[in-house]
C-alpha cells in the first residue's frame, strides 16, 4: 500500500518543518502550505488523505479553507484536523460545524496528534470513504454521489479501467502498481480541471477501476484527452526496454509466455439521453458494458 499523504497548512516554519520531519519519519508523504490559498491549490493538484490545518493564516483563515474544501465535490471527503492556538469553546464549535474531523490546540503533544491523524485516516478507509492508494472517494461516497446525480439532468457517468494493470503488477510489483494508480488519479484531476466543471466528481471504485461524473457536453472531450495522455505518460512507469518494444512478457494460462501491451485506458460513457434510469446499478452496469466494448484485443502469445 502506498504512503498516506498529509498536507500541513501552517505559516509557522518551525512547526511545519517539525511536523514534516516527524510524520515523514513515520512513513507519510508530507507536503506543507504556508498560506490558505496555497493549501487549496495543492489540494486541487494532488488529493491528500488528511489535512492538518492551522486557523490563523496570513491570507484566508483556516475556517474559510475548510468551508471551501467542504463545498467542493472533489475535496469534501478529505479529513481535516484543526491545529490552532485558539482554545475557546466557540472556536472549536465553529470548526466542527464547518465539517472538521478533529481539533487540537497549541502547544500540542505530537504523539496525540499522531494518534488523531491515524484515527481519522483509518475511519475514512473503514467507512469506505476513500481509497487508501489514490486518496479518491470510494464505495459509499460514489454511491451517494450517483444517487444525487440520477435525479438531475445533463450528466454523464464515465466508467474507466486500466487495461493490462494486473499483468503490470505481476511483472513490476505492487509498489509500482500503486504508483500507477496515484498517477491515474492525478491525471484525471488535471484533465477534469481543464475540460470539465468545478462540480465534477472523480472516484476510485476499486483496483484498476475509476469513475468520473461530469456533464454530457464535457464527457467525450475528457474521454479522448484522458486516453491520449494516459497512453503517452504511463510509459514512464516502464523500463527502457519495455517502452522500446511496446510490450512486457507475462505468463499466461498454462505458463505460456505472452506479449502484453503497455497499459491503456478503456472508457464507457452513459448519459440520461440514452434511457431513463430507475436505479444506480442500471447506470454502473450499462457503463461497464460500454467500457468493455472499448477494450483493446487480448495479448498475443510470445
Amino acid at each position: 500500500m502506498g504512503k498516506s499523504r498529509l498536507l500541513v497548512v501552517e505559516d509557522d516554519h518551525d512547526i511545519s518543518n517539525m511536523l514534516k520531519i516527524y510524520f515523514s519519519g513515520l512513513g507519510y508523504d508530507v507536503d506543507v502550505a504556508p498560506r490558505g490559498s496555497d493549501a487549496l491549490e495543492k489540494t486541487r493538484q494532488v488529493l491528500p488523505h488528511l489535512i492538518v490545518l492551522d486557523i490563523m493564516l496570513p491570507d484566508i483563515d483556516g475556517y474559510e479553507v475548510c468551508r471551501t474544501l467542504r463545498t467542493n465535490t472533489r475535496t469534501s471527503h478529505i479529513p481535516v484536523i484543526f491545529l490552532t492556538q485558539k482554545d475557546e469553546r466557540s472556536d472549536k464549535l465553529q470548526g466542527l460545524e464547518l465539517g472538521a474531523d478533529d481539533y487540537i490546540t497549541k502547544p500540542f503533544d505530537i504523539e496525540e496528534l499522531k494518534l488523531r491523524v491515524q484515527g481519522a485516516i483509518r475511519r475514512a478507509e473503514r467507512e469506505a470513504l476513500t481509497d487508501p492508494r489514490s486518496g479518491l472517494p470510494a464505495g459509499r461516497l460514489i454511491e451517494e454521489q450517483l444517487r444525487q446525480t440520477i435525479r438531475q439532468n445533463g450528466w454523464a457517468y464515465m466508467d474507466i479501467r486500466i487495461n493490462y494493470f494486473s499483468q503490470f503488477n505481476d511483472v513490476y510489483g505492487f509498489v509500482a502498481g500503486d504508483d500507477v494508480l496515484r498517477f491515474t488519479a492525478m491525471l484525471m484531476g488535471e484533465v477534469v480541471d481543464e475540460l470539465g466543471n468545478p462540480t465534477d466528481f472523480i472516484g476510485h471504485a476499486g483496483g484498476d477501476n475509476f469513475i468520473i461524473i461530469t456533464s454530457e457536453g464535457a464527457a467525450e472531450n475528457i474521454r479522448q484527452r484522458l486516453k491520449a495522455r494516459f497512453a503517452e505518460e504511463v510509459q514512464t512507469h516502464y523500463n527502457f526496454i519495455d517502452r522500446q518494444q511496446g510490450y512486457i512478457l507475462t505468463s499466461g494460462p498454462g505458463g505460456v509466455t505472452e506479449k502484453t501491451p503497455l497499459m491503456t485506458l478503456s472508457v464507457g460513457i452513459v448519459t440520461p439521453k440514452e434511457q431513463t434510469f430507475a436505479d444506480i446499478r442500471e447506470i454502473t452496469e450499462l457503463a461497464a458494458e460500454v467500457r468493455r466494448q472499448d477494450m483493446p484485443p487480448l495479448p498475443t502469445k510470445g
